[in-house]
């Protein structure tokens, strides 16, 4: 009797999403962690990148929001303190379900607001995927000086990098027009160009006018779809749309 064809695991299969969540302060002004993690659980990714969040900060209770969002989507998070203030934080976090242990946490180039990036190595099966997550300054000068590092040596430029697969999300301030998107778009693929039609700007997000929110790519990464999320909840938890993507490694 012949054998049938062994199918590739289903983990191989992942849904990315990145989403600014805005210190969980809504378009209603209301501080609500609890909104944040429903929009994302209603979604359902495996790996998400999340940007502003408070952590210990007396503006919003000090609350601890990358734990607190974990707490309730059942996964561990790693969190990076772009600024770090007298205990008050204010950052970035991945969280995740799957094995990951985190490679780097740092600032990034920065004249105004400091900025940073933070990665970790996710396990798929036998690929150990590498995710990196970032959220570029305001100022375009920032930008640039922030996409290159990011580029260099010290991030996707090491060796880690250029022999695994590797995802790059996050708020980048930047429109597909400019100059800090094109640098970044000409070394990795954007998921939005990788699919058919038009997704939906992200940014702000009652009346979505901005494709800021990115989720790129390296070779050898099959996306399989993208979307902006819009429900009503969404619309109201933060001012940015979450980005997904569903990706096979």
């Amino acid at each position: 009797m012949q054998s049938s064809p062994a199918k590739s695991p289903a983990s191989r299969r992942l849904k990315l999403l990145t989403y600014n969540v805005h210190s969980c302060i809504g378009t209603d002004r209301r501080l609500a962690p609890e909104r944040i993690a429903e929009v994302i659980a209603e979604a359902r990714p495996d790996i998400i990148g999340l940007q502003e969040l408070d952590v210990g900060r007396k503006r919003t209770g000090g609350i601890d929001q990358a734990h607190a969002i974990a707490e309730i989507l059942k996964m561990k998070h790693h969190f990076h303190a772009a600024l770090d203030v007298e205990e008050e934080r204010y950052g970035d976090a991945i969280l995740t379900a799957l094995p990951a242990e985190q490679v780097k946490a740092g600032p990034l180039p920065s004249v105004g607001e400091q900025r940073g990036a933070l990665w970790i190595e996710v396990e798929v099966g036998d690929v150990r995927l590498q995710v990196l997550n970032t959220h570029l300054g305001l100022r375009r000068i920032d930008r640039m000086r922030q996409a290159d590092a990011l580029l260099g040596t010290e991030w996707l430029g090491d060796d880690r990098c250029t022999d695994q697969p590797v995802v790059l999300l996050g708020d980048f301030n930047s429109i597909p027009s400019s100059p800090p998107y094109k640098r970044i778009a000409g070394k990795l693929e954007d998921v939005r160009r990788s699919i058919a039609g038009t997704l939906r700007p992200s940014f702000p997000s009652r009346f979505p006018l901005l494709k800021i929110d990115h989720v790129f790519v390296s070779k050898g990464i099959k996306v399989m779809d993208a979307e902006v999320i819009s429900t009503p909840l969404a619309r109201l938890a933060s001012d940015h749309l979450p980005l997904m993507a569903t990706i096979e490694v």
